[in-house]
């Protein structure tokens, strides 16, 4: 979208400038926003992080947000549709909040199922993962707000993710890496692109020629590259194309690199370049003097922000496995059994700087209650998979101060305060924001607990450093915990986490205080993450299961939601295993014994294993559903909704099988060695059989696929068109997914043995009947080679099914 026609000569306003205000816009005014300049009309630009959801310049349940599903749900509709409505419903949180750029999406690709960010990022698939950036990104940018993918280029895993260099082929780079960002440039044309932690081919992101080419040079780029938090190291950066560097105000560039433009060290026509650039997002915005916001393009049809967010959820959610217990019918069950710890405490999200404070979650136990209203719903904990501290309840808090839910905070300084917060949460997290929480030595939290039952309660905190915990004035824990990851940032990620045996009767009103000596030079000056709560008791891991076998077999279905938490998945490490985090396959295993109907849906946001998955009666991967997401498996599980998706990444039967696993650098470095054979194509070439491939799904009603043809003959400056006449052949409405892919047999060149090259979402009433038509361009056979796109003359064939291994239709195609 072009800059606002309205907007004043950006090329003026930068004449006006003194050297020395220039350089000062090209560092943040603090965590999450610009410097403004009167003197031009220029505001602060306000940025927040994203993807699934706009949090903000405040991590406050205050202020809460809407969380929408992860990134892999959203891929696993495969409908550009759907992710043009994921972002427009962004913007429209975005500009509720003030903000202007939101840091998202995510568009590394899932090279590794042990990568730490994979439930951030879309797909395996580079074609997949750049059709919806880029309608993600029109949908947000149609309204009125930058959208920023990230992470460029290569960040496909977190170990040791701010020194470690990817070491791989241009010819990768071109036709997997930088394929979803050349979409999301040149189809949707981004405002702002981020550029990654990581070095390439040994030259850190923040200075690699890669932001020049082919990003501006090749793609036409005219947007900011804002760099990932602390990514900019020195001015060297300034000499690449790396436009902006946050946070703020403190950095790499200032007074160093008004020294090197003054010294001749980097050139004032750098300076410029990125001074108008940044000057042309604020035109984008609003933030110029005489623009404005582009005004939203259209209202998403959603209904509501919780609207949308339920129905993506459900768009996303794969069926894999049914035996034909589902879909459920309310009127015939009356009696369900509900299990596992994430059916009441589910993910909804991942963790890290995506993290968002939804208003409300809507659990899967709530979901089913709501649902079933006749039917007798008995929940079962089954497993314990709660690693670390979770917060204390807000409804058995009361705070001292103020006589509400809650707690109370001060900031102190030898024993001096300097500021307090009422808070509503017991997680709590200052990134930004007017806590003085560089000028404080002390942080204290009071709150009234209120116990709802008999038990020993493990109170405890999650962060590095001295914390003391007083209960009814007696001192139950005084520990140093020390921090093992000193990468930037582990402290908020990763935390350490201590408790304490704190013996409480119901209805015992506990009068607790903390002491917290807040740590310095931790590397992210005026943030602070700090938790209060319990650790999960684990004592009776057998009883639990036996118990929940017992609720199974009582009941005429069982449904059980198993997967990972905050230690499994999340920002800032990697995994190091797929299984199940505790006891929870041998939970599913005894519920399936004791139940024939037993259903599975697995909360995770990436690839598990599941070894009973021929047990159950039927499965559902359901990723972090976003806050609806209890409603959302409520809507699939009675069929209100059809379970839309299809898999976006390829999910192992075993670790093992994986092709490409690997995600710790060694001697600083993580070799893609596979180079294009990366997801499916890994597979394929491994010959190795995945539990379900890159693709699949099941829905409730079945299809037929027939009289599919294609262009014969096409040149490299033309396209395939791929027809297919597709039928409804059940009895119930339903969406498919027509899947497109090319082969070829005979070739020069280290192809893979085959390769998505288009796709088509259809929706069809029952008897129904419609011809598809799938556009392939000439690119999706072109190669990188020798510093170009090339062509191997000669005949390819493309295959027509419903996923990477079914592919019933084959036809021949030639290029000139």
């Amino acid at each position: 979208m072009p800059a606002n026609p309205a907007a004043p000569d950006t090329r003026e306003l930068l004449g006006r400038l003194t050297l020395a205000e220039k350089v000062k816009l090209l560092t943040g005014r603090d965590f999450w926003s610009t410097w403004p300049l009167e003197k031009i009309g220029l505001r602060s630009i306000l940025m927040s992080d994203g993807p699934s959801g706009v949090r903000g310049p405040v991590w406050d349940e205050r202020a809460p947000s809407l969380n929408l599903p992860s990134a892999t749900s959203l891929s696993a509709s495969w409908d550009d549709t759907v992710a043009y409505r994921y972002g427009a419903v962004i913007a429209h949180e975005a500009r509720a909040k003030g903000v202007d750029v939101v840091l998202g999406p995510t568009i590394n690709l899932h090279r590794s199922p042990l990568g730490g960010r994979h439930f951030e990022a879309f797909s395996e698939d580079p074609l997949l993962t750049g059709r919806l950036a880029a309608a993600y990104v029109r949908g947000i940018q149609d309204n009125g707000v930058a959208a920023t993918p990230k992470h460029y280029i290569a960040n496909d895993y977190e170990t040791d993710r701010f020194t470690a260099s990817t070491e791989v082929s241009e010819r990768t780079l071109r036709e997997v890496y930088l394929l979803p960002f050349e979409k999301a440039v040149t189809e949707a044309r981004a405002w702002a692109v981020m550029s990654a932690y990581n070095a390439v081919n040994g030259v850190t992101a923040t200075e690699n020629d890669l932001l020049e080419t082919p990003l501006n040079s090749e793609w036409g780029f005219d947007g900011v590259v804002i760099s990932d938090w602390t990514a900019v190291r020195s001015t060297n950066a300034a000499r690449a194309a790396q436009d902006l560097a946050m946070p703020g105000p403190r950095g790499a560039w200032g007074d160093a690199l008004l020294a090197a433009v003054e010294s001749g060290a980097v050139e004032e026509a750098d300076i410029d370049r990125k001074v108008l650039r940044i000057l042309t997002l604020a035109a984008r915005v609003g933030a110029l003097e005489g623009t404005s916001a582009v005004e939203p393009a259209a209202t998403p049809d959603c209904g509501s922000g919780t609207g949308f967010a339920r129905e993506a959820a459900a768009e996303g959610m794969v069926l894999v496995r049914n035996t034909g217990v589902l879909p459920l019918d309310p009127g015939a069950v009356t009696r369900i059994a509900v299990i596992g710890h994430n059916a009441d405490l589910a993910r909804t999200q991942g963790g890290g700087s995506a993290t968002v404070v939804p208003e409300k979650v809507v659990s899967p136990l709530d979901g089913i209650i709501a649902a079933f209203p006749e039917a007798d719903v008995e929940y079962a904990l089954g497993a314990v998979v709660q690693e670390g501290i979770a917060e204390l309840p807000l409804d058995a808090l009361t705070n001292p101060a103020t006589g509400e839910p809650g707690v109370h905070v001060r900031f102190l300084n030898e024993e001096r305060e300097l500021f307090t917060e009422d808070r509503r949460a017991t997680r709590l997290v200052w990134f930004g924001g007017n806590a003085p929480v560089d000028r404080s030595d002390t942080l204290e939290i009071t709150t009234r607990y209120t116990s709802p039952r008999t038990e020993t309660l493990r109170l405890g905190v999650a962060a590095p450093g001295v914390s003391r915990i007083w209960a009814d004035g007696e001192l139950v824990l005084d520990a140093d915990v020390p921090l093992a990851d000193e990468q930037l940032g582990a402290a908020f990620l990763h935390p350490p986490t201590t408790s304490a045996a704190v013996p409480v009767t119901a209805g015992q009103v506990v009068e607790i205080r903390v002491e917290y000596e807040i740590p310095k030079d931790t590397g992210l000056a005026g943030a602070l993450a700090y938790t209060l709560g319990t650790e999960a008791d684990d004592s009776d891991p057998d009883g639990l299961i036996e118990r929940a076998a017992a609720t199974a077999a009582r009941a005429d279905v069982a449904v059980v939601v198993v997967g990972t938490n905050s230690d499994v998945e999340s920002e800032g490490f990697d995994r190091t295993s797929l299984a199940l985090p505790g006891h929870q396959d041998a939970l599913v295993s005894a519920v399936a014994r004791a139940n024939p109907r037993t259903v599975v849906a697995v909360n995770s946001g990436s690839p598990v294993e599941l070894p009973w998955r021929d047990d159950a009666a039927a499965v559902l991967l359901t990723w972090f559903g976003g806050q609806e997401y209890g409603n959302a498996l409520a809507d699939v599980l009675t069929g209100t909704r059809e379970p839309g998706g299809r898999l976006p990444t390829t999910w192992p039967a075993r670790q093992s099988d994986v092709p490409v696993l690997d995600v710790t650098p060694v001697n600083g470095t993580v070799r893609y060695d596979e180079g294009v054979h990366v997801g499916y194509r890994a597979w394929l070439r491994s010959g190795a059989t995945p539990a379900y491939p890159f693709g699949y799904g099941l829905g409730y009603t079945t299809w037929a696929v027939n009289r599919a043809t294609a262009t014969a003959e096409f040149g490299p400056d033309s396209a395939v068109e791929v027809r297919a006449e597709v039928t409804n052949t059940g009895d119930r409405a339903g969406k498919h997914v027509v899947q497109v892919y090319a082969s070829r047999a005979h070739t020069a060149v280290d192809r893979p043995a085959r390769w998505l090259v288009g796709h088509e979402v259809v929706r069809l009433a029952p008897g129904a009947t419609e011809t598809v038509k799938i556009t392939v361009q000439a690119r999706a056979f072109a190669h990188w080679a020798e510093g170009a796109w090339a062509y191997e003359p000669g005949e390819f064939s493309l295959h027509v099914g419903s996923s990477a291994d079914d592919l019933p239709a084959s036809m021949p195609v030639r290029l000139r």
